[in-house]
């Protein structure tokens, strides 16, 4: 964070955000006077600052996801989400209402939206106990549950279709070439030649066991970002699960299978804690209702899209965007230990 703006600050942009014209939509207790603003961290989908005064604290949110995701109406399904999840006692923190009554706020092309402020920390999976690991597991099932009995039943597609491993030979003859030519040259850059060439041999290697379309698990409704640095922790209880940009329909256990390589994986070597892992997975489970044959389908698909994924590769030599670079090391050599235990990974989950 910087240094909290002055209140004459606050009349211009903080962060990129257009603070006081946002903040006018809004019926606020203080006075422009009395609140200071600072920047917090920025995300892949949204930029925000925090706003503090007397009467409490705002987190305000500008949408910067294009792709479909910070449309007026997916923005305003998302709150409504976020609301309905809230009153059915689960860890929300839905946005303020405008003036307008509406939940988001559209200024000079970009939508915005008022949340309040909840204090707490981010804790990795590796930091909970055995109860706490199985408690997120309930969490994100329960989520999955509520999510379904708030919408319409969500018809099955027949095939889902998964990566090509042609088309994915050929991103990684281009992703070779791309940093082969970048200047200057990084040591991050020998590092995804490497890894790279040691993807195409691994692909070699497991491209007859590409899942079949019809093995997927039953799709619902995901939050479809769920990780650490998107819940907040108050001592045990988790407070908010937070950045809901992502809400959409997918495999349901695909999201759980994901989210236990995110919480549970060693941050330099991407190796899971499979005794953590396997708390979680029974918690999640009981609680959604999902079976083991579920599961299992979930991590042989996530397994599959992991080895043929560059994305962040592709941020960095396609689109010239680096900030996902500190992610790569550890999320190539976990992709490379769960080919060697893949057995002990799918038990983990399933038993």
């Amino acid at each position: 964070m910087t240094q909290a703006q002055t209140p004459a600050a606050l009349l211009d942009r903080v962060h990129g955000i257009p603070v006081a014209g946002v903040l006018e939509r809004y019926d606020l207790p203080d006075a422009y006077p009395e609140l200071t603003v600072e920047r917090v961290s920025q995300g892949l989908l949204n930029r925000g600052v925090r706003i503090s005064g007397p009467h409490g604290g705002y987190f305000l949110k500008q949408y910067l996801d294009d792709a479909g995701h910070a449309s007026g109406a997916a923005i305003a399904a998302q709150h409504r989400a976020i609301a309905a999840l809230r009153d059915r006692g689960l860890p929300t923190a839905p946005p303020l209402t405008a003036r307008d009554g509406r939940s988001s706020v559209l200024l000079r092309g970009r939508r915005y939206a008022l949340f309040p402020w909840v204090e707490g920390s981010h804790r990795t999976g590796r930091s909970l106990d055995r109860e706490e690991c199985t408690a997120l597991g309930t969490l994100l099932g329960r989520i999955h549950a509520t999510l379904a009995e708030l919408h319409p039943p969500v018809p099955q597609p027949r095939s889902l279709p998964s990566a090509d491993p042609t088309q994915t030979e050929r991103t990684i003859a281009d992703l070779l070439e791309r940093s082969q030519l970048r200047t200057p040259q990084e040591p991050f850059d020998a590092l995804a030649r490497e890894r790279l060439r040691e993807r195409r041999e691994l692909l070699a290697d497991y491209r007859h066991r590409r899942p079949q379309p019809d093995a997927a698990p039953p799709s619902g409704w995901v939050h479809g970002d769920f990780h650490h640095l998107n819940l907040l922790y108050r001592d045990a209880a988790p407070v908010a699960v937070l950045d809901w940009d992502r809400l959409g329909i997918k495999p349901c256990a695909e999201e759980a299978v994901r989210a236990s390589t995110l919480f549970f994986n060693h941050p330099e070597t991407g190796v899971l804690d499979l005794s953590r892992v396997r708390h979680y997975a029974r918690g999640y489970r009981e609680a959604s209702g999902s079976s083991p044959e579920h599961l299992a389908a979930a991590v042989h698909r996530v397994w599959w899209e992991r080895l043929n994924d560059f994305w962040i590769l592709r941020w960095r030599y396609q689109r010239r965007d680096e900030r996902a670079d500190p992610l790569f090391p550890a999320a190539a050599a976990q992709l490379v230990w769960w080919c060697e235990e893949y057995e002990q990974v799918l038990d983990a989950c399933v038993n």
